[in-house]
């Protein structure tokens, strides 16, 4: 870790209370639905639960970045973790006197998603606060490291503690978001922006975020491309290769290795990142990552070794999330402080969108077409993102992107900012933003629409006002209770 990072209180608090969290969900993400199969025995009664978080999700994402860029972000986190502690403690009591209805399981597990629909874009808001823009890119890279190892060690601890006793892993996450709560309610930053948002179900302010991005070519054409169609076509081939590799289900090693392997993938991206600086060569890494997921479908419709689909899966996900952390360090940078939360929320929604679709994609081709046809269709998707993403104008930032990007990582000219750099101890003495209690600051709208305007219409933001910041945010990161996602 950077040493501006190892000394910043605030950013350790919060990556501890993430690690807490974090680890928490990954245990029940395995034991809630080993819980209702061995209540009911209803493999679709199992299966509802992700259905319901994945909706529940997808419905709130976008109010959720309307909320974080109305309240002070760090009370918003403070309620979303006692909201997501409540939630899970009332699945505790069920387990533990032995009667889980499954309406409680669905209200616990609908609940959570809508919890970490407020949680994400307002930790996204902390976060650039806490950190200065210079050391964004190493923690962006700190958060990704901390969710891939609690994905690899938390499913196998929380089967390990189901085993032992059905209520233990949601004992344990429950534990863990106290710890979490505690770790927010010590930090000291303050993060609220200048110019609060509207009505949270107004059209104007739900679809704020994703104006922002349809204005921009490049994270337009990255998001529809990279976000979209990748994480669509990668879904179909990490299910077929779970599939095709286990046997269809018979063996567990197969299907086990290539799980292990993708999440080994993850973490060695993340740990790889702060040395590669992924943000200066973000186009390169993207194109790189979409033309070898085509090279690994194609090799393995005809390589059947388990070993060798694990590494190529590994390969990918550890050049994916490389990639991403690049990404997401520009798509800061170009934000306007007073819509974070919105942005945020509306480049999760877009990823997040059509994930659901690609296993039922793979598993559907597979059953119609066979496995080799099935890995051809998915390189054919996959080469066809590739080929947008290398030949396609808008995919490269551009000259106004990068000069955005670079002021805001040196910290030149800073315009309208947030009022979240002021602490209990020097809120006193730094210019801030509106207070806990509500009282307005002064905004500068007309500033910041006209940086985002300068970028869309491809001019450079040289003699216009900065933004400062840069990305602070984990990609599929899960922060939530009951097992499910928190962006």
């Amino acid at each position: 870790m950077a040493a501006t990072l190892r000394t910043n209180r605030d950013f350790r608090l919060l990556w501890m209370s993430g690690l807490f969290a974090v680890l928490g969900t990954q245990m029940t993400a395995l034991a809630l639905p080993l819980l209702v199969l061995r209540e009911t025995g209803s493999a679709v009664q199992a299966g509802a639960i992700s259905t319901v978080s994945v909706t529940a999700v997808l419905i709130t994402m976008l109010p959720g970045g309307v909320m974080a860029d109305r309240v002070e972000r760090r009370r918003l986190m403070r309620l979303c973790d006692v909201g997501s502690f409540c939630a899970v403690g009332a699945l505790v009591v069920a387990v533990w006197t032995g009667h889980v209805p499954l309406p409680l399981v669905l209200l616990v597990a609908g609940a959570g998603a809508v919890i970490g629909s407020l949680y994400g874009p307002a930790a996204f808001g902390l976060m650039r606060s806490v950190v200065p823009p210079e050391d964004m890119g190493t923690a962006t890279a700190r958060l990704q490291a901390r969710t891939a190892t609690a994905r690899l060690v938390g499913p196998m601890v929380g089967g390990a503690l189901f085993g032992l006793h059905p209520v233990l892993p949601f004992l344990a996450e429950a534990i863990g978001l106290l710890l979490s709560t505690i770790c927010v309610a010590l930090v000291r930053t303050r993060s609220r922006s200048e110019t609060r948002a509207g009505s949270a179900f107004s059209k104007a302010e739900l679809t704020a975020g994703l104006s922002f991005l349809w204005r921009l070519p490049y994270l337009r054409t990255v998001l529809l491309v990279f976000g979209l169609g990748m994480n669509f076509a990668f879904g179909a081939l990490t299910f077929t290769a779970l599939t095709v590799f286990s046997g269809g289900g018979r063996s567990g090693l197969g299907g086990g290795t290539v799980v292990t392997f993708i999440s080994v993938g993850a973490l060695t991206g993340a740990l790889l990142a702060p040395r590669l600086r992924p943000e200066r060569h973000t186009w390169v890494l993207i194109a790189a990552t979409c033309w070898f997921c085509v090279a690994s479908a194609l090799a393995m419709a005809w390589v059947r070794v388990p070993l060798f689909a694990g590494l190529l899966c590994a390969a990918c996900m550890c050049l994916s999330t490389v990639a991403s952390i690049g990404f997401l360090s520009t798509l800061l940078a170009v934000t306007p402080g007073d819509r974070v939360g919105r942005v945020q929320s509306a480049a999760g929604f877009l990823s997040s969108l059509v994930q659901p679709f690609g296993p039922l994609a793979g598993g559907a081709l597979l059953t119609a077409f066979g496995s080799r046809a099935t890995f051809g269709a998915i390189a054919t998707v996959l080469a066809v993102s590739a080929a947008v993403v290398t030949f396609a104008p808008s995919a490269r930032p551009g000259p106004a992107v990068v000069a955005a990007a670079a002021s805001s990582r040196s910290g030149a000219s800073p315009g309208p900012t947030e009022s979240s750099r002021a602490t209990e101890s020097s809120a006193a003495t730094e210019p801030s933003g509106p207070a806990e209690d509500g009282s307005p600051a002064p905004s500068a709208p007309y500033e910041e629409e006209t940086h985002a305007d300068a970028i869309a219409d491809g001019g450079t933001p040289a003699n216009r006002t900065p933004v400062n910041g840069a990305l602070a945010h984990e990609t599929g990161a899960d922060r939530t209770g009951a097992g499910s996602p928190r962006p």
